[in-house]
């Protein structure tokens, strides 16, 4: 295990220490309600341990009326399989990205709207507040309930095999993969890269065999997928921020009784803090542990901004999502365009 795998594990580790002094409640009575949550991530996590922490508490504090079991690691499906069970109700809970929503809402996308933020204290104004809100109201009207938190996924960086990525010229014709998702490929083709859309797994020699010259996530995956071995430098762009909406099916929620509504409610949102923080401490180690081993460099967003300006991208962004959610968004960036 390198020096950055044991980062990642005991980011989560360190989280977990919490869960062993937590209430022991025994499953011998069965639960008045039993709940089944899926993720994408592995177990050691931390949008896992937080999870955990969660559900143990709701166990304990509901004297075992609610029970929520924890899948990670894809264990009830992928992702598409998993927003489709939670919207019928055959999973309960599931977290992920405002951007893989986006295809069911479009407007869960819009704080992925690139260069956006400039840091975490404008995202959690923003997500904590208006905007996130009106993203809530659009989500229930899907079917799927959202506690007032919102977890961190994290902004999202460029790594390159040629050259670092210092100002919008660098990325010119640069083979570049991104998740299939529109709003990734929109922001690229908008920067002027050329982005390929490949499936996660077949990045890592995409990028040693040369088929792909560069890919862009946030830090922990960066991280964890050892893409270092595979990269030269790693630019520190931030030119997307995402995170996970913890999504519950309506049906379901609406079926616990107020106040174990309110109960679940105040641990997942204590968690989702709690996740906050752990994210942005292993964030910060990171930068430092992976200079061991790649070239990091920061970036400046106006020439990226003004080459979106330039090529449209902010018109059709404020047009996809509508004026509304445009305002809501700038009233925490600032003017995009």
């Amino acid at each position: 295990m390198t020096s950055i795998d044991r980062r990642i594990f005991l980011g989560g580790a360190g989280a977990a220490a919490t869960l062993i002094t937590s209430p022991y409640v025994s499953r011998a009575v069965a639960a008045e309600f039993n709940f089944k949550a899926g993720t994408n991530q592995v177990a050691s996590h931390p949008n896992n341990v937080r999870l955990k922490e969660a559900f143990d508490r709701i166990l304990a504090e509901s004297n075992g009326r609610l029970d929520i079991k924890l899948f990670p690691n894809s264990q009830l499906g992928g992702e598409a399989d998993l927003l489709s069970q939670v919207r019928s109700g055959a999973v309960q809970i599931f977290t992920i990205g405002g951007l893989v929503i986006s295809s069911v809402v479009p407007v869960a996308a819009i704080n992925g709207t690139a260069f956006a933020f400039k840091d975490y204290e404008q995202v959690w104004r923003a997500m904590d507040g208006k905007l996130g809100a009106f993203i809530r109201q659009h989500l229930a009207k899907a079917g799927l309930y959202t506690p007032a938190r919102m977890w961190d996924l994290g902004f999202r960086q460029i790594t390159t095999s040629n050259r670092p990525i210092n100002k919008v010229e660098d990325l010119a014709g640069l083979k570049i993969r991104v998740p299939s998702a529109a709003a990734y490929i929109n922001t690229f083709k908008g920067l002027g890269a050329a982005p390929v859309s490949m499936q996660y797994p077949e990045v890592y020699s995409a990028l040693q065999t040369k088929v792909i010259d560069a890919q862009e996530n946030p830090l922990a995956l960066i991280g964890t997928s050892k893409f270092y071995e595979v990269q030269k430098f790693c630019s520190l762009t931030n030119h997307i921020w995402d995170g996970f909406w913890v999504l519950i099916n309506q049906r379901a929620w609406g079926r616990l009784p107020t106040e174990l509504q309110e109960l679940a409610e105040k641990h997942l949102n204590q968690s989702g803090l709690d996740q906050r923080a752990d994210l942005a401490k292993l964030d910060l180690d990171l930068r430092e542990e992976l200079k061991s081993s790649m070239a990091i460099n920061t970036t400046e967003p106006t020439s990226f901004r003004q080459k979106l300006v330039e090529s449209g991208y902010y018109t059709d962004v404020r047009s996809k999502y509508g004026e509304e959610a445009w305002n809501l968004l700038q009233e925490y960036s600032g003017p995009l365009a």
